[in-house]
């Protein structure tokens, strides 16, 4: 069974906040610097509710925070949650590396022993066994 923590259960939600392509280009752009909900809006073709609901996802993960002053809600990227999901990449990029570099080596290892078995250099002497 598997041990969900605190800690993965909010990776799972800067996961899934990242799994959007419009929430990305929100934090693409807020890597930038801080900026309004409105100039967050501009580039999309989609309403300012659709948007805030975009924002809202990311805030819910802890992705970015606003400073509401009036009407004017000024957003901008957190970054200790996109350092966590960081370190968890980067954790599992290591095993994953060295686990294609032993599949790698044990490939050039056959590749090596049909090499010399085709060029006679591990012939059987007739009359023994495999």
């Amino acid at each position: 069974m598997v041990n969900y923590n605190r800690a993965s259960k909010r990776l799972d939600v800067v996961f899934s906040a990242l799994s959007d392509p419009t929430r990305r280009a929100i934090v693409i752009r807020l890597a930038r610097g801080s900026a309004t909900v409105g100039e967050l809006a501009a580039p999309f073709r989609m309403t300012l509710p659709a948007v805030t609901k975009h924002i809202k996802v990311l805030e819910r993960a802890g992705l970015l925070s606003r400073q509401i002053d009036g009407r004017l809600h000024r957003c901008r990227l957190s970054g200790e949650p996109m350092a966590e999901a960081s370190a968890w990449i980067e954790r599992h990029r290591t095993f994953w590396a060295s686990q294609l570099d032993s599949l790698s080596d044990y490939f050039e290892s056959r590749a090596s022993k049909r090499t010399a078995r085709r060029d006679g250099g591990l012939r059987r002497p007739k009359g023994a066994r495999k």
